[in-house]
């Protein structure tokens, strides 16, 4: 037998082993550690919705997005059962000790939310794999994709609904290059900017001539920790002989403070076209207006509770919100842009074992357009989740 084939019958066994035993590590084959992990989760969620239920095919059937809310007639109330395990993941990763004495590390990680449909639910429910993370880290570098400087990951919520306080947090994932020193991060991101068009469409552009540029702060200690993050953008519209172009600006404040077992998370965030960087775009960046491009001015937040009742039972209660300053003259341009969303939540989570969780969560969410013109959603989710 050659030595690629035993090193590949080595991986394998101790994959298998790895699954069976939980944990991370894989293999070690010439000098880089091999790791594989994610989980397997199942989702089951009664919706009811005030002003009709979006279609099946909705990305907000299967976690929650404030802009996919209904607003409208409350005569038209709707309720919807969902079930998927699309959230479910696995990532593989890689440490090589170099002959310098440094590591360099990748990681790569998959699932199958939001994802274009690959089959139906009628007999296969195929779903095409998307790319979560794929990234290198290198003394200090990172070059890939994985979550922006400009969001704390670490704040959020332990949640069965996808991102919990989606409208309330920012919520991004996009190639970069970060430089990470001590406490503080530096990081060139990929630009791309959503804009409403006359008529109250949407134009997603990608002709920014500067990547994002963000910077970041980060205090850790025995009571938790609080991070300070900083973005600064260039929006553009360069469409049928407009070149237009916004400067956006924004900072976000996060955190986690212990009281206990217990904890608290929260978030903070601030700016001028913020657009997809938060609420999972409730809002766009800016409004074309003729040749110029006006900002949309918006604050976003949201503060969870963490409660352990005993070593197995533990509960997280969460609110959430986002609020839009839009430019009122403008209207006869950008429609009926949303103005507001909000969110409620409460859940009860179980884990007879460390890696495996049953859930049941409530959240009550709504939206109101500048208009006033809203509606809202009850969903109560059940979900059950092995991690590996």
């Amino acid at each position: 037998m050659t030595t690629k084939a035993i090193a590949l019958k080595t991986l394998t066994a101790t994959a298998v082993l790895c699954a069976l035993t939980a944990t991370a590590q894989a293999a070690t084959i010439g000098g880089t550690d091999v790791t594989y992990g994610g989980y397997v989760k199942l989702d089951a969620m009664w919706s009811d919705y005030s002003a009709g239920a979006p279609a099946g095919t909705s990305v907000g059937r299967d976690f929650y997005v404030p802009s996919t809310t209904p607003v409208g007639n409350d005569d038209n109330s709707d309720a919807v059962f969902d079930m998927h395990a699309r959230e479910s993941r696995f990532n593989f990763g890689t440490a090589t000790l170099l002959d310098n004495g440094k590591t360099v590390k990748t990681h790569i990680e998959l699932d199958f939310l939001a994802s274009a449909p690959g089959g139906n639910e009628r007999v296969s429910n195929s779903y095409s794999p998307r790319i979560r993370h794929a990234f290198i880290s290198y003394d200090g570098w990172l070059f890939g994709q994985t979550w922006s400087n400009f969001q704390n990951v670490g704040a959020l919520p332990e949640a069965l609904d996808f991102i919990g306080p989606a409208e309330g947090t920012v919520f991004v994932r996009q190639s970069q290059i970060k430089y990470t020193t001590g406490a503080w991060s530096f990081s060139l991101e990929n630009p791309e900017s959503t804009i409403t068009t006359p008529g109250g469409g949407m134009a997603v552009t990608d002709d920014a001539s500067l990547p994002d540029f963000t910077a970041r702060y980060t205090h850790k200690a025995d009571w938790g920790n609080f991070v300070v993050a900083a973005l600064a953008r260039q929006l553009t519209y360069k469409v049928g002989g407009v070149d237009a172009d916004e400067t956006s600006f924004g900072i976000s404040a996060s955190g986690m403070v212990k009281f206990g077992e217990d904890n608290l998370k929260f978030m903070l965030t601030q700016g001028k076209g913020l657009g997809r960087y938060v609420g999972v775009n409730v809002a766009h960046g800016a409004v074309l207006n003729g040749n110029d491009l006006d900002a949309i001015d918006s604050t976003s937040g949201f503060i969870a509770y963490q409660h352990k009742w005993n070593s197995k039972w533990r509960s997280t209660f969460l609110y959430s919100f986002f609020s839009a300053d839009n430019n009122t003259d403008l209207l006869s341009i950008s429609g009926d842009p949303t103005e507001s969303s909000q969110s409620y939540s409460a859940n009860i989570l179980y884990s007879p074992v460390k890696r495996l969780t049953f859930g049941a969560e409530f959240k009550h969410a709504e939206r109101e357009l500048e208009s006033g013109v809203d509606g809202d959603m009850d969903r109560l989710q059940f979900s059950v989740k092995y991690a590996f």
